[in-house]
């Protein structure tokens, strides 16, 4: 299997980030989370894979990669690559997806996904199941019963709830047509109702009516974008949890203290 281009969005969303003005740092993705930094321990765990070839990291200012200096020394040695970012995600995606080789496969992640481990790199990335696109989702029960005090964003389908996990593996050149879908539905990703919405109004009654279940959404998804995109459920529950407020960071901070004993 040709390994992947692991892309790492570090970039900042327009205006204050409160947690990292919070904690006394310029950029989020370089807040310590038990010790070490967001953004070195998800380039840590791509590293870690077997599946994963170059790492790029997206951010604004590369130059912020210097105050760490393991990220700085694997730059240097050209491990670790770094491209400027756009004004959002997805818009680096599809920047970074622009300028990879034809067949070139990319696994996308984030530099707040603090809890993230080798083996949910592994999972996504080897789960060879014809798709275009593969996404990431956490089952709304498998969250809940480990980390019940967890707060996210769910996708309420038929007979389950999702949560997407921050990870998407970018297969094949019809790949693209996603990424640049996802630029134009961006603006819908707190929102599930508006998101689904997007996709006409067939798909927003049956999501209203919680007649679709994951495989089905993802049949719709794959309909609007012009690509094939299917489902990856992830085993850990800590894939769904990211580092957005200050409860998440206490609780990544104690699994990682426990985890690490």
């Amino acid at each position: 299997m040709e390994p992947f281009t692991a892309l790492v969005l570090a970039g900042r969303r327009a205006g204050a980030d409160p947690l990292a003005e919070l904690h006394g740092v310029q950029h989020r993705a370089l807040l310590e989370v038990a010790g070490v930094p967001m953004l070195l321990r998800v380039v840590r765990a791509l590293d870690q894979s077997k599946y994963v070839g170059r790492i790029v990291v997206s951010i604004g200012d590369p130059t912020a990669l210097d105050d760490v200096p393991e990220l700085r020394s694997m730059v240097a040695a050209g491990a670790l690559e770094t491209h400027r970012s756009l004004d959002s995600p997805s818009r680096s995606v599809c920047d970074v997806l622009e300028g990879t080789a034809v067949g070139e496969k990319v696994l996308v992640t984030t530099a707040d996904h603090a809890l993230l481990i080798r083996e949910m790199v592994d999972h996504i990335a080897a789960a060879e199941d014809g798709a275009d696109v593969s996404v990431g989702f956490v089952s709304a029960t498998l969250l809940r019963t480990a980390y019940p005090e967890s707060t996210r964003t769910y996708l309420r389908l038929r007979g389950e709830a999702w949560s997407g996990a921050n990870l998407f593996a970018f297969r094949t050149e019809r790949a693209r047509r996603a990424a640049g879908w996802w630029v134009r539905a961006e603006a819908f990703r707190k929102h599930p109702w508006r998101l689904v919405a997007a996709f006409g109004p067939i798909s927003l009654l049956l999501f209203a009516l919680r007649r679709l279940d994951l495989a089905g959404a993802m049949r719709r998804v794959s309909r609007a974008v012009g690509a094939e995109v299917r489902a990856v459920p992830l085993p850990q529950a800590e894939a769904a949890i990211d580092v957005d407020r200050p409860s998440d960071l206490a609780l990544a901070t104690r699994i990682l203290e426990q985890r690490e004993r």
